[in-house]
């Protein structure tokens, strides 16, 4: 049975940079405070989801050494489409000259690693290549009146190409769940702006990622002492402390990336592994956790043995 593993990767990120200063000039707030309570020192805000997507998932392929033809299944992960049809994936696959299907994956914060464990199954099922995308503008649902939301919010792109192999797959072990009687305390109607119940959301995102990146890792017989390096969902500095030490993982070996980008849902977790990468913190055999939560609520958590 084929395995399947990471060949390619790349980001994007809007040009304009808005700095916790550039915010305290509109709203009640400093940057001391958004700091201290979030972590976030800036984000980037602009472009549309599908031209983020089009410019990660070009550096991916190129990464690759690959171009849209070699790709048989799009998968985008979003919140933001730029429409709510056709699906941006549809604009993304022909911005990119992909000859596959294409199609959208929604599960919030928890997008990318749902697209993760799909584009495995996808390989399994016989794809040889499957391009992932996680792209957001969530500030274009965003009231930028409102303090408690307007300061966590940024906009991006990642996005990863996977690959059939003979040998062994990278995925060793991986959960996925939701609970939709939870589905009030984080949300965006049609027409309408985000809504968080921050305190809530924090309590049940710490668990959520402690539980699932246990299970995650049970699956692949390992524990949380095995892990090389920790990619969670970059939604609060706090959540992510938190998460990690409960798991037992030390700062050394989990990536903070909401300082300079803010939370921006699905594409926060290839954001960080992308840049985990540039910065060479991965190498062959490194064992890679990549855990996730957001609106639906819905959480993930993966396993990956990392191929190079």
């Amino acid at each position: 049975m084929p395995g399947a593993r990471i060949t390619g990767w790349g980001m994007a990120v809007p040009d304009k940079v808005v700095t916790n200063d550039d915010l305290s000039a509109t709203l009640d707030t400093s940057d001391a405070w958004i700091t201290e309570r979030t972590g976030i020192r800036e984000r980037r805000i602009g472009g549309t989801t599908s031209g983020l997507g089009i410019e990660a998932g070009r550096l991916a392929l190129k990464h690759a050494g690959l171009t849209g033809d070699d790709i048989d299944v799009l998968v985008l992960a979003t919140t933001t489409p730029d429409a709510i049809v056709p699906g941006t994936s549809a604009t993304v696959e022909e911005g990119l000259g992909i000859a596959g299907g294409a199609f959208d994956l929604n599960a919030a914060c928890s997008g990318f690693v749902y697209g993760l464990v799909a584009a495995h199954g996808l390989i399994l099922a016989g794809a040889r290549r499957v391009l992932l995308i996680g792209s957001e503008t969530l500030s274009r649902i965003t009231d930028w009146d409102d303090r408690s939301l307007a300061v966590l919010v940024g906009d991006g792109a990642g996005a990863v190409v996977l690959e059939a192999t003979d040998g062994p797959t990278e995925l060793l072990g991986w959960h996925l769940g939701a609970d939709g009687s939870l589905r009030h305390l984080l949300k965006c109607d049609h027409g309408g702006y985000l809504y968080m119940n921050g305190k809530e959301i924090f309590r049940h995102a710490v668990r959520a990622v402690i539980d699932s990146s246990t299970i995650a890792l049970q699956r692949a017989g390992l524990t949380p002492a095995d892990v090389d390096l920790f990619v969670p969902h970059q939604a609060n500095a706090r959540i992510i402390t938190a998460a990690a030490q409960r798991l037992g993982i030390n700062p050394e070996r989990y990536v903070v990336t909401i300082d300079r980008y803010g939370n921006t849902s699905s594409a926060s977790i290839p954001l960080a592994l992308v840049h985990a990468l540039n910065e060479g913190r991965l190498e062959p055999g490194h064992t890679v956790l990549l855990s996730g939560f957001g609106g639906g609520m819905t959480w993930a958590s993966a396993v990956l043995r990392w191929g190079g």
